[in-house]
């Protein structure tokens, strides 16, 4: 392979907005759950809430730390979690960056905002070393709320959810339901689960059935 043919290679970069512009509505992970499992409604009993926050953008980023922080500033205006297990969010709450490893992020956006995302950080990192990936297709985000939300967990999950050593924002990946995901607390009183889009089906069935006791209700 010539030198040139090696530089070209190297270099080269395509992206693709994965999300279409036709007409052809797009579906949620929980689509199929709901019409064929059944979504219960929230009432004065329930004592969990699930909530799916479908279609958002998630954005994994590889490298050094240092360069990667600086380009996540520039573009989102909040740096990289520089210590294992965190999470950090701008004012809103709409955007997140969590440590995944010590090279390995994860950012999401508001669902729409992942390809101009990545477009500004490529600009911003110009031939530093890193990588970039939309796996926004692959992936889906679900809430959990309520007093018994973190009963719910505990039943759940291996790792100790208890807030003395689970504070808001923390974030890990754990197994869940012999399943794994990323379990985070962006706030007091909020849960969320970032899953794999083909477990969704299987960790909803789960929690509407773990969380029965509690009069678990699907917010939708």
């Amino acid at each position: 392979m010539s030198e040139h043919t090696s530089a070209t290679t190297a270099t080269g970069i395509n992206m693709y907005d994965v999300r279409p512009t036709t007409e052809v509505p797009a579906e949620s992970p929980l689509a199929w759950s709901y019409h064929h499992t059944g979504h219960p409604g929230v009432s004065q009993r329930s004592r969990v809430v699930i909530r799916e926050r479908a279609m958002l953008g998630h954005v994994v980023l590889r490298g050094g730390a240092i360069v990667l922080d600086e380009a996540v500033r520039q573009v989102l205006g909040f740096g990289l979690p520089a210590r294992p297990n965190t999470l950090n969010q701008d004012p809103s709450g709409e955007r997140s960056a969590q440590w995944l490893s010590p090279d390995e992020w994860l950012v999401i956006v508001p669902g729409g905002e992942e390809f101009s995302l990545e477009a500004k950080l490529r600009e911003a990192l110009g031939d530093a070393h890193y990588a970039i990936v939309n796996v926004s297709g692959g992936q889906t985000l679900l809430e959990l709320e309520g007093e018994a939300a973190t009963e719910l967990l505990m039943k759940s999950t291996p790792y100790d959810v208890h807030p003395a050593g689970f504070p808001v924002g923390k974030g890990v990946t754990t197994v869940f339901a012999k399943s794994n995901l990323i379990l985070r607390r962006p706030a007091e009183d909020r849960w969320e689960l970032v899953l794999r889009r083909s477990f969704a089906d299987y960790l909803y069935r789960w929690l509407l059935d773990a969380g029965q006791e509690y009069a678990i209700g699907v917010d939708d």
